[in-house]
């Protein structure tokens, strides 16, 4: 090889390497714009009110005769039966549990000075998609308690509960309200930072999560959920 030719040969070297590396290093600038991206999240509440409600109606009675206790809590359990139909709830919505009886003189520390020697529990419990009917019901069985059943309403376990079971008949709607509210937030974000907004990278879907309104209104529920959306960003 002659001197000239391998000069040449040199110079070709070199522009070749010098159009290689600035392709290079074109196209490592191309990827990391494509990095610049922006997460935002995306929220949807809908206020819905409840479907079921599952309340049981619990009472107490007590006697020092076995039988006469029995008879005490049938009549007291068809008059909450009645009180219910009367106000428009379905036979079929509620069942009658057994009674709960205790003796005390059979208790290992039984007290000999008890006013009665049987006390027991028993609950009328409704399970209905009538929730609103079951709520005016409420006062028309407290109201038996004049006539001298003894409701144990403040107990923690015989609380009324309240459900929302439809829940699949809006998530496709609060997810797209969700998504919709999240590019909300990335076209502001894009605006301000003097960007245009891409498409999405990366998408998540959160939760959806069921809750009382408030304290006061357990049969309103508030259902919420949280998207979160990945957008590219680019010049």
């Amino acid at each position: 090889m002659t001197t000239r030719n391998a000069v040449i040969m040199g110079v070709c070297l070199v522009l070749a390497g010098g159009l290689l590396g600035h392709s290079l290093g074109r196209g490592a600038m191309q990827v990391k714009s494509l990095d610049r991206t922006v997460v935002v999240k995306g929220l949807a509440e809908r206020e819905v009110p409840a479907d079921v409600v599952i309340w049981p109606i619990a009472f107490s009675a007590a006697d020092n005769d076995l039988g006469s206790l029995y008879a005490t809590l049938e009549k007291q359990s068809s008059q909450i039966e009645q009180a219910l139909i009367a106000a428009g709830v379905a036979a079929e919505d509620f069942t009658r549990d057994a009674p709960v009886v205790v003796d005390k003189m059979a208790q290992q520390w039984g007290n000999d000075k008890a006013l009665f020697r049987y006390t027991a529990t028993q609950t009328v419990t409704v399970y209905s998609h009538e929730v609103q009917k079951v709520r005016a019901s409420r006062s028309a069985v407290a109201a038996l308690g004049k006539q001298g059943i003894v409701f144990s309403g403040d107990d923690y376990n015989y609380r009324a509960e309240y459900l929302f079971t439809g829940l699949n008949g809006i998530k496709p709607g609060m997810v797209e309200e969700a998504t919709r509210n999240a590019r909300e937030v990335a076209e502001k974000f894009a605006t301000d930072s003097q960007s245009s907004l891409g498409k999405i990278k990366s998408a998540r879907q959160g939760q959806f999560s069921i809750s009382d309104r408030d304290r006061n209104n357990p049969h309103i529920k508030k259902v919420r959920v949280v998207s979160t959306v990945e957008y590219y960003l680019s010049d």
